[in-house]
Parts: structure tokens; C-alpha cells; sequence
């Protein structure tokens, strides 16, 4: 988590928790942009990824949306009853509208295994459905005007995208690409508990596949979705690494342990490399690369991976050159 502005003259240190906490902590005074500012921060700091636009939609935005394309049709395979989301939903294919709609995408405790996760990819299918509704019916410049003049109230941008006139031509920008092409992700992850056995209610990041996908999205490449999401997990903590020290300061490699710590790895050991190295570098022995790659797309540092046949078995060395500028997350 970034450090944020929380809107109140003071300011948040770093730290770790779930992303969302971001909104929140930049939210603290009620301000849309900088809950958004803060949310932003901390996505850049953790994947590399520049964020040139924000459009936040509220409740009342979001029921707008999908009463102007007459709503969308879900087909749950049981009843779901869920008083929190305010959804009483019987089980087959239907429209659902306004009220019913947000209590859809909202409900989690009361369908599928009651996690977020689900609840995710509940809402992707549902949001592929409604652009795909949108690309149907708002085909004339006025309707889709007419449907932004009223979003528009339950919307909140950056200075960039205000107004209806940005929103239009955002809109005209993308309301011809084909529906096959376009593609709803969730980051590859696996449960934390596999890095915290204490810790079953939260998710960490699978990497490198996570990382791939960001560098991916950065260089506007096509993404394999089959290729992030069936590699089996390899939890951090599954990884083990040594830290060696190649910039002759004291200390160095301590620090960098208590990165790789922060990042879930198993620290077997510390020292100093056999020579200086301006450059940090990670090797491995034969087998383990990808938790090399694993260790190696943490780094702040563009670093390559090296097989070294010669490398301690079943351990990834981190050495630390004096370029070392931590890890990401």
C-alpha cells in the first residue's frame, strides 16, 4: 500500500494490506479523486503500469447504465436470497434491472463458494454483458448521448474525461471492437493461506504470471488468459533464496532479506558475494525457473534470471548490486 495524502492533512505510511484499503485511506474525507489518487498510487507502485485516466460509476450510476440498454439478462442455477445485497432472485435465465441488478453483482455470501473471487467473476460476465448490450442498442450518437447525460451525474473523473463531450468520444472509441476481443482478467493468484496458514480469508498474487500480464498490458500485447491461469501455484513461500551482498555495504543483503521476507519467500541465508557487482542479478540451479522468475519480476530492477548449474539445489540467489532499488508490493 502507497503512502497517500488521506485528505485531512496528514498522510498514510506504506504498508501491506488488501488493495482496496487504497479507495479508503485516500477517501477518508469523502473525496472521490483522491480515494481514486490513492487507489492509482499503489496500483503503479505494485505493477509497473502507468494510469492515465479514472472514471468512478456509483450505485446509482451503475442501475442508470443498465436500465438504459433495458437490462441485462443473468441465469443463475439456483434461487439466491441474500438480504445484505437486498436480492431475491429465483434460479433460470432473466432480465434483471435497477435494484435487482446492483443486488446481483453485489451479493457473494449467498452464491457459488461466497467468496470474492466469485463474486469477480460473477461481475466480469455480467459487465461483458452489458458492454455488449451497450454495443447493440446505443448505436446513434443521440442515444448514447442521452444515456451519458444521465450517467454522467453518478460519475466522477479526472479532469481529462469530465463533461459529456470526452465521455462521448471515449465511447465512440471503443463501441466497434468486436465483443470476442474484448477480454475481462482477474490477476493469477492463489490462496494466502499456502504463504500464512493463519490466514484464510485473503489472496497473493501468483507470480511471474501476475507480472506478465502487467508488462503485457504496459506494451499493449496480446494476452494469453490460458496460458496466466493454468500453471499450477508456487507460493512464495514455497521459494527459497539467499541474499548475497555484492555492493560492499554493510547491511545490504540484510535489507534485501526482509524484502523477500515482506514478499513471502523463504530467506535460507545471507552473506557476501564472491566479488562486487554494480548489477543485481538472480541465478538458480537447474529446475527451479520458474521461482527465479518468480523472485526476479518482484525486483524494482529490469533482472533476467541465469541458470548456474553450479548453484546450491533447490535454492534462487538474489545477489545484490548496487543498482538495488527493492522489491514491488
Amino acid at each position: 500500500m502507497a503512502a497517500c495524502d488521506r485528505g485531512d492533512g496528514t498522510t498514510s505510511k506504506p504498508h501491506r494490506f488488501k488493495i482496496n484499503e487504497a479507495f479508503a485511506i485516500g477517501g477518508t474525507k469523502g473525496d472521490v479523486g483522491g480515494a481514486a489518487a490513492c487507489t492509482i498510487k499503489t496500483i503503479e507502485q505494485n505493477t509497473g503500469l502507468r494510469i492515465d485516466h479514472f472514471l468512478s460509476v456509483d450505485f446509482q450510476g451503475f442501475k442508470g447504465m443498465v436500465d438504459a440498454v433495458d437490462g441485462i439478462e443473468v441465469c443463475p442455477e439456483h434461487a439466491i436470497h441474500d438480504k445484505k445485497a437486498h436480492l431475491d432472485l429465483e434460479s433460470g435465465c432473466q432480465t434483471v434491472k435497477g435494484e435487482q441488478a446492483l443486488g446481483y453483482v453485489r451479493t457473494r455470501h449467498s452464491v457459488g463458494d461466497g467468496s470474492d473471487i466469485g463474486r469477480i467473476g460473477r461481475q466480469q460476465e455480467f459487465m461483458r454483458a452489458l458492454a455488449a448490450k451497450a454495443q447493440e442498442k446505443l448505436t446513434s450518437p443521440g442515444a448514447l448521448y442521452d444515456v451519458l447525460d444521465s450517467a454522467t451525474r453518478s460519475v466522477t473523473t479526472d479532469p481529462a474525461l469530465a463533461g459529456i463531450e470526452p465521455l462521448v468520444d471515449l465511447a465512440s472509441s471503443v463501441k466497434d471492437i468486436p465483443e470476442d476481443r474484448l477480454t475481462f482478467l482477474t490477476v493469477p493468484n492463489y490462496p494466502r493461506e499456502l504463504d500464512v496458514p493463519t490466514d484464510k480469508a485473503n489472496i497473493s498474487w501468483q507470480y511471474p504470471q501476475a507480472q506478465d500480464l502487467f508488462t503485457a498490458l504496459a506494451k499493449d500485447e496480446e494476452i494469453d488468459e490460458a496460458e496466466l491461469t493454468t500453471v499450477a501455484p508456487v507460493p512464495a513461500r514455497s521459494i527459497k533464496v539467499q541474499a548475497l551482498n555484492g555492493t560492499g555495504t554493510t547491511g545490504a543483503a540484510a535489507n534485501a532479506a526482509e524484502h523477500l521476507r515482506a514478499a513471502g519467500h523463504t530467506v535460507v541465508g545471507t552473506g557476501d558475494a564472491p566479488e562486487a557487482s554494480e548489477t543485481t542479478s538472480v541465478t538458480y540451479p537447474p529446475g527451479l525457473e520458474q521461482q527465479a522468475r518468480a523472485v526476479a519480476v518482484r525486483l524494482r530492477n529490469s533482472v533476467t534470471p541465469q541458470v548456474d548449474p553450479n548453484a546450491t539445489a533447490g535454492v534462487v540467489t538474489l545477489t545484490i548490486g548496487t543498482d538495488y532499488s527493492g522489491l514491488r508490493g
